[in-house]
This record gives C-alpha cells, sequence and structure tokens, in this order.
C-alpha cells in the first residue's frame, strides 16, 4: 500500500493540496454534503463534535485510487473489505472536474459522487500540502516494491516507510478506539461484537479476493505485452537484416554503372552522328533557304519568307533536341534572318495608311504573319518575337509621324494654318482608317479605335510640346483655346456624325489641361492687356496732336465738335470683350476687367494731357491758336464715352462693376469744364478790375463789356453735346457770379450818402437782369433747360444796400443767412462796408443776428457761392487816439 503525509492544517478553500487517508468498511451512519465548489464536507460523530466542537469536516473530491503504489481510475464497484486509499497530491482548481454531490455511509453501501466512482467509506484523515512544498517525485513499479517492505502474513497494514507512519499507525489505532467507543459505549452493545467481527471478516476476505483477481489480470495483461514485444522484437531484427542485404546490393550496382559511363558516352554520340547522317541533306540546303529566304524579305513577299522562315526554325528544333542542345554554326544566320522579316512586318504596319491605299495586299500579308507568328511555340530555348505588339507600336508610331512630326509642328505664327489644316486631316484620316485600313487587319485590333487614340495622344503630345517651348502670341494663344475647346470636339472633327461610336474620344484626357487652359489665358490677356494699352495710346497721342492745329476741331453733320478716337476706345474694348465669348466665360471675364482697367488709365492719362495741354498754352510754352475749341472738343469726348461705356457691361456681370469707370469720366468732365472756365475767368478778370467803382455806379458800360465778353466766349459752346453744354453754362454762370462778388468784396467802393447807395442797389438789379437775359438767350437759342442763379443772389445784395433804417439790418442779414448759408461775418462787414453809413454797434448788431437766428436750410441748388468768394482781411485796429500828435 502508498505511504501517506500528514500536515496539522486542513484545506480551507477550493484548490488546496491535501493527502488523503481512507479506510472504507460497510456500514455507519455519517451523512456529507457538498458545502463549496471542490470541498466535500463529512459530519464527524457526537463525541469528536462534543470534543472538537466542529460538525462538518471538509473533504476534497477524489480522482484517483492507489492501490499497491499503482495510479488507476477508480471504479464503479461495491466495496466488500477494507481498502486502503491514499492519493498522493490532490489538487483542486475551482471548477475543475465534477463536484461530489451527495454521500452517505449505510445500508446502500455505496458512495454515490456525480461523473466519481463508487465507493464505500468510513473513516477518513485530510493533511494539507504547502504550495511551497514539492510533490513526492513520479517512481517506477521497481523503485516503489523496493521501498515498500513485504507485509508479514495476516498483516493489513504496511511496514515503516515514512518517517511518520509511526505517527500515523497511532492516529489510526486512536481512530479505531474513538470509533470503537462509540459503537460500543453501553454494555449491551458488546454482545453484537460478534456480529460486527464476523462482517468485517467477510468484507476483508471479499476485498482481498478482489484485490488477487485483480492483481492476476494485470500479471496476465503484463505477460501477454512481453510476449507481443518479444515477437515485435524479433520481426524488427529480420527486417533490419533484410535492409542491411538491399544496401549492399544496391552499392554493388552503383560501382558497376560507374563502369558503363564510358560506354553510354559512346551511345549518345553514336545517337547523335545517326541523326546528324539522317538529316545532312537537308542541312546542306540551309544557307541557300536563307538566301532564298534574303530574297524574298527584299522582294516584300512577306508569307512566302515566313513559310521559309518557319521551315529553317522547324529543322533547327529537329536537330537541337537529338544533339542535346548543341547549336549548329549553318543555323546562325537564322537570327538575324527572323529579325530582318520582323522589321519588313513593322515597317509594312507603319506605312498602314498608305498601303491600304496603294497595296493592300502587302499590309494583308504583314498582319497575317504577325498574327500567325504569334500562335507560334518552339522547344528552343529562345525568347517571344512578340510580332503582334511591334506591329500595334508600329501603328501608332507610323500615323504620329505622318501627322505630328517635328518637321510638321507649326512655327511661330503659323499655328492657326497648322490646326486648320489638323481640322481637315484628321476626320479625313479617320474615314480611311475605317473604310481600308480596318479590313486589312484583325478584327482584334479595333482599327478605327487605335486610329482614334493614337491621333488623339499624338495630338496632346505635340501640344503640350508647343507650351513648353517659346511664349505663344495672343492671337495664337486665342485661337488653340477656342480650337481645343470647341472645334476639336465638335461637328466639324471628332463630333461628327459621319465617325462611329469607336471614334469617340470624349473619354479620354483632354487635349488641355486646366494647368495648360490657364497657361493659355494667362497669356492671352497678357498679351491682349499690352496690346489695348498701346492701342489706347496711339489713339490718344493722335488726337492730341490734333489741339495744336492752325484749324479748328472737326464737326459732324449736327455741327459739333467729333473726334474718331471715343468710338475707336470702346471698339477696340468692347470686340475684345465680345470676341472672348467663343472662348469660355472665364476667360470673358477676365478680359472685361483688364479692359475696364485699361479703361480708367486711359481717363487719368486723358486727364493728364490736358493738364499738360493748359499748361504749356498759359505758358506760352505751345499756344494753341484754338485753345478753347479743342478743350470743348474733349468734352464731346467725354459725352461719348459716358454715353457709350454701357456697352462694356455686358448682363453677366454684375452691377455697379463700371462704377470706377463712371467716377473716371465725371472728373474728367470736371476738370475739362474747369479748365475751360478758367480761360473765361482770364478773359473776364481785366474788366471786373474796375467793379464797382464810381463809372460802374454811373454807367453800364463795365458789365456791357462782360456781357459781351461773356457772350462771345460762349459762342462755342453750340458745338457741344447736351447735356454737358447746360453743365457748362450753369458753371460759366456761376463763375461769372462768383466773380461779381469777388468785387464787391474788395472795398474798392464805399458809398458816400443815401443816394448813392439807392444808385448802387439800382446797380445790381440792372446787373442782375443783364447777366440773366444774357444766359437765358444763350439756354434760349440751343433749345437748353432755363437754370439762371445770378439774379437771386444780386437781388438779396441789393435788398441790403436799399435798406434805409440801419437799425432793421439785422433783419436783413438773417434773410440773407436764409437765402445763402454759407455766407460769413466777413462777408457782411465787406457789404456793411459798401453802404458807409453803419456805425459799430449797428454793425455788431446786424453780425449777431447771423448767430442769433434759425438755422438755415441748405440750398436748393446744393452748390455754394458766398464760401468761394475770399472776405477781405479786417483793417488793423490802433489803440492809439486818432489826432495830431501835437
Amino acid at each position: 500500500m502508498s505511504q501517506w503525509w500528514e500536515y496539522p492544517a486542513l484545506p480551507r478553500r477550493p484548490g488546496g493540496r491535501a493527502i488523503l487517508k481512507v479506510k472504507a468498511i460497510c456500514g455507519g451512519g455519517r451523512t456529507g454534503r457538498l458545502a463549496k465548489p471542490g470541498e466535500f464536507h463529512i459530519k464527524l460523530s457526537s463525541a469528536t463534535q462534543s470534543r472538537s466542537g466542529v460538525q462538518w469536516r471538509p473533504m476534497p473530491t477524489l480522482f484517483h485510487l492507489h492501490l499497491r503504489g499503482k495510479t488507476e481510475k477508480p471504479s464503479r464497484q461495491r466495496c466488500l473489505s477494507f481498502l486502503l486509499i491514499t492519493p498522493t497530491s490532490l489538487s483542486f482548481p475551482e471548477g475543475a472536474g465534477q463536484e461530489p454531490s451527495s454521500f452517505s455511509v449505510g445500508p446502500r453501501r455505496k458512495l454515490q459522487l456525480r461523473g466519481a466512482p463508487t465507493l464505500l467509506a468510513l473513516t477518513w484523515t485530510f493533511a494539507p500540502i504547502p504550495t511551497s512544498a514539492p510533490a513526492p517525485p513520479a517512481m517506477d513499479s521497481a523503485a516503489r516494491d523496493k521501498m515498500q517492505p513485504a507485509l508479514p502474513p495476516g498483516s493489513s497494514c504496511p511496514g515503516p516507510e515514512w518517517p511518520e507512519q509511526e505517527r500515523a499507525e497511532q492516529l489510526a489505532r486512536g481512530a479505531a478506539l474513538k470509533w470503537a467507543s462509540g459503537i460500543f459505549y453501553r454494555p449491551e452493545q458488546l454482545a453484537r461484537l460478534g456480529q460486527y467481527r464476523s462482517r468485517e471478516v467477510q468484507r476483508t476476505c471479499s476485498l482481498e479476493a478482489r484485490i488477487k483477481s485483480v492483481v492476476q489480470s494485470y500479471l496476465e495483461g503484463v505477460k501477454t505485452g512481453v510476449r507481443q514485444l518479444a515477437w515485435a522484437l524479433e520481426a524488427v531484427q529480420g527486417a533490419r537484416e533484410a535492409l542491411g542485404q538491399a544496401h549492399g546490393l544496391l552499392w554493388g550496382m552503383a560501382e558497376a554503372a560507374q563502369t558503363l559511363e564510358p560506354l553510354r558516352e559512346q551511345v549518345v554520340q553514336h545517337k547523335q552522328l545517326q541523326a546528324m547522317s539522317q538529316l545532312l541533306p537537308r542541312l546542306r540546303a540551309v544557307p541557300a533557304a536563307l538566301a532564298h529566304t534574303q530574297t524574298l524579305i527584299d522582294a516584300q513577299r512577306l508569307l512566302e519568307a515566313y513559310v521559309s522562315l518557319r521551315e529553317l526554325e522547324q529543322l533547327q528544333e529537329e536537330t537541337w533536341a537529338p544533339l542535346g542542345g548543341l547549336e549548329l554554326p549553318v543555323f546562325e544566320g537564322l537570327g538575324p534572318l527572323a529579325e530582318a522579316l520582323g522589321q519588313a512586318v513593322e515597317a509594312a504596319a507603319g506605312a498602314a495608311g498608305q498601303l491600304a491605299r496603294e497595296d493592300p495586299a502587302l499590309l494583308v500579308a504583314a498582319m497575317r504573319v504577325a498574327e500567325v507568328d504569334a500562335g507560334r511555340t518552339t522547344s528552343l530555348e529562345q525568347a517571344a518575337r512578340d510580332w503582334r505588339q511591334r506591329c500595334l507600336r508600329a501603328l501608332q508610331e507610323g500615323l504620329e509621324q505622318i501627322h505630328f512630326g517635328t518637321p510638321l509642328q507649326p512655327g511661330p505664327g503659323a499655328l492657326a494654318e497648322w490646326l486648320e489644316a489638323l481640322r481637315v486631316a484628321l476626320p479625313a484620316e479617320l474615314a480611311a482608317a475605317e473604310a481600308l485600313v480596318a479590313p486589312c487587319c484583325p478584327p482584334h485590333y479595333n482599327v478605327v479605335r487605335l486610329w482614334a487614340h493614337t491621333l488623339h495622344s499624338g495630338l496632346r503630345h505635340c501640344l503640350q510640346q508647343l507650351l513648353e517651348g517659346p511664349q505663344l502670341e495672343a492671337a495664337d494663344a486665342f485661337t488653340l483655346l477656342h480650337w481645343a475647346l470647341h472645334v476639336y470636339l465638335g461637328p466639324e472633327m471628332m463630333g461628327s456624325l459621319e465617325l462611329g461610336p469607336e471614334a469617340d474620344v470624349s473619354d479620354l484626357e483632354p487635349l488641355l489641361t486646366l494647368e495648360n487652359i490657364e497657361q493659355l489665358e494667362a497669356i492671352f490677356v497678357a498679351k491682349v492687356q499690352a496690346s489695348v494699352a498701346q492701342w489706347l495710346q496711339k489713339a490718344l497721342d493722335g488726337d492730341v496732336a490734333e489741339w495744336g492745329r492752325e484749324q479748328e476741331p472737326d464737326t459732324d453733320p449736327s455741327g459739333f465738335y467729333h473726334s474718331p478716337m471715343p468710338a475707336i476706345v470702346l471698339q477696340i474694348l468692347e470686340e475684345n470683350i465680345r470676341v472672348t465669348r467663343m472662348v469660355s466665360e472665364s476667360l470673358q471675364r477676365r478680359v472685361h476687367g483688364v479692359a475696364l482697367s485699361e479703361l480708367s488709365a486711359f481717363l487719368r492719362s486723358f486727364s493728364d494731357a490736358l493738364i499738360r495741354f493748359s499748361r504749356d498754352h498759359l505758358r506760352g510754352e505751345a499756344t494753341a491758336p484754338h485753345y478753347v475749341p479743342y478743350l470743348l472738343a474733349t468734352l464731346n469726348h467725354q459725352s461719348a464715352l459716358s454715353s457709350s461705356v454701357s456697352v462694356l457691361q455686358p448682363d453677366w456681370v454684375a452691377p455697379g462693376a463700371l462704377a470706377p469707370v463712371e467716377a473716371a469720366l465725371d472728373e474728367l468732365q470736371r476738370r475739362i469744364c474747369r479748365l475751360v472756365l478758367e480761360a473765361l475767368l482770364a478773359e473776364l478778370q481785366p474788366l471786373f478790375a474796375a467793379l464797382p467803382s464810381r463809372r460802374w455806379l454811373s454807367s453800364p458800360e463795365l458789365l456791357d463789356d462782360v456781357c459781351e465778353r461773356t457772350a462771345s466766349f460762349c459762342q462755342d459752346f453750340r458745338h457741344v453735346r447736351d447735356p454737358a453744354v447746360q453743365l457748362l453754362l450753369a458753371e460759366a454762370e456761376r463763375t461769372v457770379v462768383l466773380q461779381y462778388l469777388r468785387a464787391l468784396m474788395q472795398g474798392r467802393l464805399v458809398c458816400r450818402g443815401a443816394d448813392e447807395r439807392t444808385q448802387a442797389a439800382e446797380r445790381l438789379r440792372h446787373d442782375a437782369a443783364q447777366l440773366r437775359e444774357l444766359f437765358l438767350g444763350l439756354v434760349r437759342i440751343w433749345g437748353l433747360e432755363e437754370s439762371v442763379q445770378c439774379a437771386p443772389v444780386l437781388l438779396a445784395l441789393r435788398e441790403l444796400l436799399n435798406l434805409r433804417d440801419p437799425t432793421l439790418l439785422g433783419l436783413e442779414v438773417a434773410g440773407l443767412r436764409q437765402q445763402f448759408p454759407d455766407v460769413s461775418e466777413d462777408h457782411v462787414s465787406a457789404l456793411l462796408d459798401l453802404r458807409g453809413d453803419v456805425s459799430r454797434e449797428q454793425r455788431l448788431a446786424a453780425l449777431s443776428s447771423l448767430q442769433a437766428g434759425p438755422q438755415p436750410s441748405p440750398p436748393a441748388s446744393g452748390r455754394a457761392l458766398f464760401s468761394l468768394v475770399p472776405a477781405p482781411a479786417p483793417p488793423l485796429s490802433s489803440c492809439l487816439p486818432s489826432g495830431s500828435c501835437a
């Protein structure tokens, strides 16, 4: 029987390791249950409970049964005698195996375990094994037999084997005594001692008989196994001897084969000579066949040449295998001959378009040779010739060379002619390919599709090279953009209804990429901008050169000053915008922006030229005989540009795009009007130098001269178109009024009395009526709108001078303030000085009314008068008293 270890502590949780010793008998009344996974509890006896205070004791699940040191799986058998079960090491991980569900010892004589054998047990002892303690080493049966002494006759306990065996024996005896004391603690129960003894003896005998039977069956099995091992050993030894004999025979055969090697070589040479002798007549004809094949190739008899070439290659294959891969010198010219035929086929494919018209049989022969050779198989170690692919490449390269070769690419300025030639040639080429070349080629070549794709890729590559070269001119860039975007895919070329669907190239890459289009548009816009600036400058220079002529400006049939310059300017800009509509909207927008910017620059240059013209004339450096008429002619130019500039605003342009141009035109108009009025002012200033004066009070001659000179000056206004003439007359009237006011504010005249004040008031009324009649007469003559502004201001000044009571000057001044909000205290002081009867207090009261009155409303005309008239400086006051120094 096996040994067992005892440790002081019992396992406390699942997974504990323990040594189990169980002594099983039939009978007993203990009952157990499953308390935790991996633990089995047994209820102790009453005496044990009273002594230890423990009711249940954990018992690990049984996995192995040890019989005489040999581990076997337990079996479901009834226990008839005593049995010692000692597992050497039990580990109970959580969930491992199947835990027992119930345990009982009683009349059923069996231990019930779920998935485990049925055992009978009476007592058991547990001892945990620490996890750090090593498990007992495994031993074979011989070692265990040596360690286990033989049992004496009639003894069921093993001899001392472990140091703890004596202590275990004592514990077992003590346990037996405890059991006996528990059973026979009453005297009347001793009467049943014989029954217990006979029952235990019977169980012991039955158990020993079963053990003997089991051991006997094990021994018979061992004897059978040993006998079979002996038979197997004999068979292995016999096979080993047979293999040794076979190895010797093979070694002898290898040595014999080495002696036959020279004979084998002689046999191979004999076979080669035999094959050579058979093929010798055919081999002698090879040089002549090579020459004949070359002659056929030179004569462009490609099918016959290919048949002859295949015969020679077949003969080469027939000689190659018998000679063991040896190449004969007679076939050295066969490779160059095949290459010459391939080149001839490739040349015929490259001239497919021409051959389809002149010699279609040659083209068909070349295609047939390429197709037949594509299915050729050879046993020689030679690379495939792939004549079919060479033909396809030759077709493409020949087509590209015809239309896009280097000598055919356009030079500077010839792009339009080259594109026009392509427009005619490419559809004709596709039609010829469909009608002539396609029938000469295999269907899977897709000749029309191949032609279309080849022409497209060749043209695209050619255009890319063209763009990478020298920069194109504006006309070439525009022509290329229009041709590539509209003509190429249009109904005149690749989109023609006469071409089949195989010629469709719309799904291929476009001729021009977005970068190419952007590059061409930038080139065109830059060139157009430079060209437009140059043309506008030329137009301006031509018009400026006429300003110094001896003749007056040209007039149109209506009598207005006229020049072709505005029409030229607008025509240049409008045509450049309109023509870009043929290309794309983006180009049109860019050119439209360039046109507006160049027009603004032109107007600035125009204004600068007028300033230089006026400065040179006034300084006398370049006196113009007809200075004012040419200024008036430029005003007509401005009017023509302003009225026609709307043609530069198509429907797709956002409102307000012309705002900068319109502002520049308005500024130019103001500049011209200012120059004209400066000329008028230069003629009127000598006349206004004597106004006001005593002569002015007594005679209207001074103002008559002013009106006469003004009327003479304004006679040329009839050559100015409306509404510029309306503006010019209004500005002329305003200039005369301002000059009149300046003269009044100079303080040249001081009225000496009431008569002179009345006379001055009447002169103001008369002058106002005379000036009004002058300008109204001019307006009526030319049929313009009446707009006279001289009478109100002069009549207001008349009322201020005609007032007889100086104390009421405040009211008049306030009224003047309401009519003309820009009048200042200096202006009022100058007018009061003209009266000559205003005291200091009255002056202060009149001036205070300017500030005390209500704020005036802005004038209806919106134009200032007094603010443009410089007020005289007030006289310096002295702190010294007047009088003689004495």
